[in-house]
């Protein structure tokens, strides 16, 4: 019999993912546990490394644009609006008032687009399959709506500094605002499903709690902010493009929880139904040019076409070398669908950017993750993770 002197008591360490289903993507957590209670988790976030920021030095202002597809890969359109922000911000450019509608617009397809996404994975690694193939078949109107107005379905590279790309087609005016009478049903849908199960409330009522403090020390915002109960939304607080003029709500809960984090975007996907019927109100009235009356900056194709010498080199010009920014550094922001999605931009006055630097949402609360599970069981752990909403791309540069 072994005396009672010389027994240890080791905690078990061991690795949950990136293999792991529910990890989401090429998350990798070391988790201390002692049993089935964690003890302390380390997340591991470098495991893409593609350093995106450093690349951006070596390319004109237009080429990099489509990076900030990549970044959140779920998000997409609403990470270009940033850069698109900072670079109109050195500028002093204002563009028309029918491209402010249009992005403001596509921004909302995109909220809900991630949503559903987080929200039926999430119902996925809880354990409820039916949820996800509802909402994709629902992401899948939305993201036909992408390839109409883009030509891609995902990597749209469609805002543009100074405007849009393109003008929307006939047609999807309507066809957009179908789908918004419908899929309020399909949101009642989700909520009969999930909402009331005893399985589902057990699972994230109570669970992953994080207490205001928390939020503010490790710089939370978005839904992981409004859930610990501050109202904080830049749409709101910081508007930018016509989110000023649109009447919306922000909602928020006290509780902190992952339930409370599950109704939040419940509730954000109907203000976005709101906000896209006001964006079609408008763009139905509100006509014009969707960008600025700028050669230097737009496309000079039409000079081009025109037949104009000078405005054949413009255009070879404008493609080779880009446009010149600058000099100075600024700081521009937009409520992404994960939270505050920043871009800062230092600029020399040639064409291409001296620094690009990316504040991402899902970074921040990745680093919080060890202050939420501790004392969590295992099985909460996926459950707090599918909370979290996180997205691999724009937290790993």
């Amino acid at each position: 019999m072994v005396s009672s002197r010389y027994k240890k008591l080791r905690h078990l360490v061991f690795n949950f993912g990136p293999q792991h289903p529910a990890a989401h993507g090429v998350l990798r957590l070391v988790l201390e546990m002692d049993g089935e209670v964690v003890l302390r988790v380390d997340p591991h976030i470098g495991l893409l490394h593609r350093g995106t920021e450093k690349l951006m030095e070596g390319k004109s202002y237009l080429q990099n644009l489509p990076y900030f597809d990549r970044f959140d890969y779920v998000s997409m359109v609403t990470q270009e609006h940033a850069y698109c922000l900072a670079i109109e911000g050195l500028l002093d450019l204002r563009i028309p008032r029918r491209a402010q509608w249009i992005r403001v617009l596509l921004s909302e397809i995109t909220r809900i687009l991630n949503h559903l996404l987080a929200l039926t994975t999430h119902a996925l690694d809880v354990g409820a399959l039916t949820p996800f193939l509802w909402g994709f078949e629902e992401r899948e109107k939305l993201m036909e709506f992408y390839e109409r107005i883009s030509g891609a379905r995902m990597h749209a590279a469609f805002f543009r500094p100074g405007g849009v790309a393109f003008d929307i087609p006939i047609g999807l005016g309507r066809d957009i605002l179908w789908f918004c009478n419908q899929f309020g049903n399909r949101i009642n849908e989700l909520e009969i499903l999930l909402s009331g199960n005893r399985i589902w409330r057990s699972r994230l009522e109570g669970v992953g709690v994080v207490p205001i403090s928390i939020a503010k020390e490790y710089g939370f915002s978005g839904v992981m902010v409004r859930g610990s109960g501050l109202g904080w939304d830049l749409r709101k607080v910081k508007p930018y493009e016509t989110y000023a003029d649109c009447v919306f709500k922000v909602p928020f809960f006290q509780s902190g929880d992952c339930y409370s984090r599950y109704l939040l975007r419940i509730e954000e996907m109907r203000q976005s139904l709101e906000i896209i019927r006001q964006c079609l109100q408008f763009l139905a009235v509100v006509k014009g040019s969707i960008k600025v009356d700028n050669l230097k900056i737009v496309n000079p194709s039409r000079a081009y076409m025109k037949g104009s010498m000078e405005g054949l080199i413009h255009h070879f010009k404008y493609f080779s070398e880009g446009f010149g920014v600058g000099p100075g550094m600024l700081y521009a922001a937009v409520e992404s669908p994960k939270g505050e999605f920043g871009v800062t931009v230092v600029a020399d006055g040639s064409t291409r950017p001296v620094r690009v630097k990316v504040r991402s949402p899902g970074y921040f609360h990745l680093q919080g993750l060890d202050r939420i599970v501790r004392g969590l069981l295992l099985a909460d752990v996926v459950t707090v993770i599918g909370t979290l909403d996180v997205v691999f791309g724009e937290i790993d540069r």
